[in-house]
């Protein structure tokens, strides 16, 4: 397994569309394997491959308390939805900022598993939330898009003094 780069905001590819997965093989199996070693490294719930410029429609999240229940989605698609849930979100890809976002309280998501296996199953709460973040990403949609433009330019500028700010830090050798 491989810890993968993500891609950050403002990066173009965060915009891709991605495509269905059709291919249900070893080459996928490995993807996931690394995505949720990605996501646990970087401290996430959930990690859409287009986040690691993989565009195609796969995404891996894990709730639970103690992170040990990780969940694969692939081609996903929201069948049902109901209620609204305001709360706030971050992302791996937009480092160190947070946001309240809208989103539906329950879905109802199709998806199938890394070996082709299709399942449907419903969700609420957290759960629920992660997903329509990571399918957003599929979609080449992050969560600053619901903000106003106003805040959108100050999310951008905070990352840009972050990074500058990071890359006047002397590099640390690792022996």
């Amino acid at each position: 397994m491989a810890k993968l780069e993500i891609l950050e905001f403002p990066d173009d590819r965060l915009r891709t569309v991605a495509k269905p997965v059709e291919h249900f093989d070893d080459r996928l199996r490995e993807l996931v394997a690394d995505m949720i070693e990605t996501m646990y490294g970087a401290q996430g719930i959930g990690l859409a491959a287009t986040q690691v410029n993989e565009h195609r429609r796969l995404l891996v999240l894990d709730v639970s308390e103690d992170q040990d229940a990780p969940r694969v989605y692939v081609n996903p698609e929201i069948v049902a939805s109901e209620g609204s849930e305001t709360c706030e979100e971050g992302c791996l890809s937009v480092p160190g900022i947070y946001a309240e976002v809208s989103r539906a309280d329950k879905v109802r998501v199709a998806a199938f598993d890394q070996h082709g296996q299709r399942f449907e199953e419903d969700l609420e709460g957290l759960h629920a939330v992660c997903l329509q973040h990571e399918i957003d990403h599929l979609n080449g949609k992050l969560f600053v898009d619901y903000l106003s433009p106003l805040k959108r330019r100050m999310v951008t500028k905070k990352l840009e003094k972050q990074r500058k700010i990071a890359g006047q830090r002397p590099a640390r050798a690792i022996l």
